[in-house]
Formats: C-alpha cells, structure tokens, sequence
C-alpha cells in the first residue's frame, strides 16, 4: 500500500484531525501528516496540530480575495509534497487545481446530496436534519469539487435518527461514524482502490 504524505485543512476544534493523528498513532493510516493548514489563528485545532509537533500554517481567510487565498494553499501543499488533502472542519472554498483533481478529500455529517450545502456544517447540519423528521442520518466521504458538497462519493455510514434526539446526541452519534470512514476512504485510496466514473467513485477489489 501507498505511503501518503497528507495535509489536513482545518477551520474549527481539530476534533477529526486528532483523530486523524490518533488513528496515525495506532499505524492504521497509510501515510503521515505532514502539513496542517487553518485559516483561522484562534481555533483549538491549531493547538492539536503544534502539540502533535505537525507544520502549522496559518493562513487566515478573512477579506482575502479566494484566488489569492488559494494559491498561498497551493504553494505550501506544493513545498511539502502533498499527496492527498484532507479537508476536516474546513469552511473556506478551495478551487480545485488541475493536478489535485481527485487528490481532496472531504467529510460531511450527512448523507449528501442531503443537508449539504453553503451555510450547512457543524450543528446546523444535525438541527436541519432533526426539524426534516427524517429517520436516517449519518455522514459521507467524497472527493471535492469545484461545487461545495456535490463532489462523487467515496463512502458513507448510516445513523437512526432517534426520536429524543437533539443536535448535540445526533452529532455525537455521526462523529463515532466519521471517524471510522474517513480513515477507510485514506485507506482506499492509497491501495488505488478508488476510480471515478462520471459522478461515481467505483471501489475496485485490487488496483
């Protein structure tokens, strides 16, 4: 299998990159975390990637034209070697460059194309799915696109959705799913195990 080097995108508490570095830790990822970008300076998740002794670049977002903002992103992914991006927590748009085509990664905590969206993350997410009176909720890995959440689907994971759910037990109950998946679409990838066909991602049995 692949040995990927990684970047991880964060904008938030870094609670998928801990786990990310967690599952790092135990050797079950096939690859390093190399790079550790946040377009935010004060969020927690800065503090995880310095303490786990990750580069952390701080690049905020804030006013900054999207073009310009990108290509500081690129160059640092381009200056570390970057072989596949993980965006987690990641709420700034990221054009897709040519040659990182289906080289970016992300994880939502819902079932896209549902709950999926501008404006749709974090607990907002888990509060539109309750107020929707659906019954299954859960989460989705998928390569990123040009258009936010619309990108083929690697993987996904179902949760019920209970009916004395709140935002907050629904959320914790998506996360336990997130971080088994996302480290399995890591896996898939780097085992080449991964095509794209049009809007669909084909799981192959051996590259």
């Amino acid at each position: 299998m692949r040995q990927l080097r990684i970047a991880v995108l964060i904008s938030g508490s870094g609670r998928t990159l801990a786990n990310l570095l967690a599952v790092q830790g135990r050797g079950e990822l096939p690859g390093r975390i190399e790079l550790v970008v946040s377009n935010r300076p004060d969020v927690a998740g800065n503090d995880i990637a310095r303490a786990a002794g990750v580069p952390l670049a701080i690049i905020p977002s804030r006013r900054v034209p999207e073009s310009a903002f990108a290509e500081q992103v690129y160059r640092l992914l381009d200056q570390h070697a970057i072989d596949l991006v993980l965006m987690a927590g990641f709420l700034r748009h990221l054009p897709v460059r040519a040659d990182y085509r289906w080289r970016i990664m992300n994880i939502h905590p819902s079932l896209l194309p549902l709950f999926g969206g501008r404006g749709m993350y974090g607990e907002r997410v888990h509060r539109a799915v309750l107020d929707s009176g659906v019954k299954v909720s859960g989460c989705t890995v998928h390569f990123v696109t040009d258009e936010l959440d619309a990108g083929p689907i690697i993987l996904q994971a179902c949760v019920p959705v209970l009916d004395d759910d709140t935002p907050e037990t629904l959320a914790a109950r998506v996360f336990a799913e997130e971080c088994r998946l996302y480290p399995e679409a890591v896996r898939l990838y780097a085992a080449g195990r991964l095509r794209v066909e049009g809007r669909r991602v084909r799981i192959l049995s051996s590259p």
